[in-house]
């Protein structure tokens, strides 16, 4: 699948792609082989998610939603994404595409050799990590790894770092709204094919933070799950956000209603 083939609806009043796990994949290898062989055209292809908290993170904050807006491609990394869709005018999304999926899901789905560079979470997280990874797939090199503890002055080394590594892709893993906001801040300066935000999906791979049953992940309450692991953590946001994102999703709906009318 090329870019230029994707559909998109408007969910949550956020432009997300109609695509499934195995086209999410197939952006990213022929972005990357693009990037490779095009050299007139040497923008990477970026790629946000959104779940119920981002959607209604987004419909809170202009700067978020206008960082979100800038994105090549945001999917459902949360089935309720998936279920919003159905309640649009547009056309619907196929499929979750979690992102702590596609970090498997790139090297599962294709077999060509692809280079990642992993920025984000703890020194130990992202270490481990990028160990798993490239341990468990002979076709998922690592080009580096950097932790997303830093300052304003490390900023350009960070980005030299990750230029000279030749890296395909690079995951930005420093949480909502803040891993967004550098992509777009720093998109210009970043030479590789593809750029992913992945939040903290460095501390799935490691066990660190234990998926929900697929049962719970199929019916769109891995949430819940993550919520009584994390109570005092995450008890309010869902509380808050769940409700929230439902009412961005109906009022976007509503308005498009009135305005064709």
């Amino acid at each position: 699948m090329k870019l230029e083939e994707v559909t998109f609806t408007n969910v949550g009043g956020l432009k997300t792609a109609c695509i499934d796990r195995r086209q999410l994949v197939e952006l990213i290898v022929n972005a990357s082989k693009k990037y490779k062989t095009n050299e007139s055209q040497k923008n990477p292809l970026i790629i946000f998610d959104i779940n119920g908290h981002a959607i209604s993170l987004a419909n809170s904050s202009p700067i978020f939603k206008q960082s979100l807006s800038q994105a090549n491609i945001i999917h459902a990394d949360g089935q309720s994404v998936v279920v919003m869709s159905k309640l649009t005018d547009g056309p619907s999304i196929p499929e979750r595409s979690a992102t702590t999926d596609t970090i498997h899901d790139i090297p599962s789905m294709c077999s060509q050799k692809l280079t990642h560079f992993l920025f984000g979470g703890s020194k130990r997280i992202v270490e481990e990590c990028a160990v798993i990874l490239s341990q468990k797939y002979s076709n998922f090199q690592i080009a580096g790894t950097q932790n997303g503890y830093f300052t304003a002055k490390q900023e350009e080394k960070i980005i030299k770092t990750i230029n000279n590594s030749k890296a395909d892709i690079l995951w930005v893993g420093l949480g909502k709204p803040t891993e967004q906001r550098w992509v777009i801040d720093n998109k210009h300066r970043l030479n590789v094919a593809v750029i992913i935000t992945c939040g903290g999906c460095y501390n799935y791979v490691t066990g660190d933070y234990a998926r929900a049953p697929l049962w719970m992940q199929n019916i769109g309450i891995e949430w819940l799950h993550r919520v009584v692991l994390e109570p005092r953590k995450l008890f309010w946001r869902y509380v808050i956000t769940i409700p929230h994102s439902i009412y961005c999703v109906l009022k976007h709906k509503f308005i498009k209603s009135h305005d064709e009318n």
